[in-house]
């Protein structure tokens, strides 16, 4: 039988030169996650700042970050990411939400739109689960993220993929401030 689908495969990024091709896929994805009611030039603003090629070239080299890429098989296209941060949470409200240590945070997981549902193993599963390989591998006793409350689809994923809600952490987007759910998931 002959699939139309290549696998996905999942590749720990480790050459900076390939920081420009996630970021592209970062500017493309990050608008689709916000809220309706977030401003276009509050999301550019984000995007420029926090999701630039210098940004994923730094996640690259650091050694308490692990960059995931989803691709169209070996070698293919980059259909998505992952970023996973292996360090106790800096914000005062998730630390209490998520006591546990050591403990990994899924900081950004996005698929580009029309890749979420295909035959087989979904770009989507395909990162979350190299992400929680990536913590157990870490030795991290917990794995935590935050997904917008109105990112209903996000959070159904994050359900059917172990994740349970925890509470509640606010996230800026330009000058709107956004509350989103923290969910965790044991490991």
């Amino acid at each position: 039988m002959t699939s139309t689908h290549p696998a996905v495969a999942v590749e720990l990024v480790t050459d900076p030169d390939l920081a420009a091709a996630v970021a592209e896929v970062a500017g493309a994805t990050f608008p689709l996650a916000c809220p309706p009611h977030t401003a276009a030039s509050d999301i550019a603003e984000f995007v420029t700042t926090n999701l630039g090629e210098k940004n994923f070239r730094g996640y690259i080299a650091d050694p308490d970050a692990d960059l995931l890429d989803a691709r169209d098989g070996a070698g293919g296209a980059i259909l998505g990411y992952a970023l996973v941060l292996h360090r106790p949470p800096s914000n005062p409200v998730v630390a209490a939400l998520v006591p546990e240590r050591p403990v990994s945070e899924v900081s950004k997981m996005y698929v580009l739109p029309d890749h979420h549902s295909r035959p087989g193993l979904s770009p989507s599963r395909a990162l979350m689960s190299a992400a929680l390989d990536r913590a157990r591998d870490r030795g991290s006793a917990v794995v935590w993220l935050g997904v917008n409350q109105l990112n209903e689809r996000a959070q159904k994923f994050y359900t059917k993929t172990g994740f349970t809600n925890v509470g509640v952490r606010t996230f800026e987007v330009g000058g709107s401030v956004e509350h989103d759910y923290v969910f965790t998931q044991r490991l």
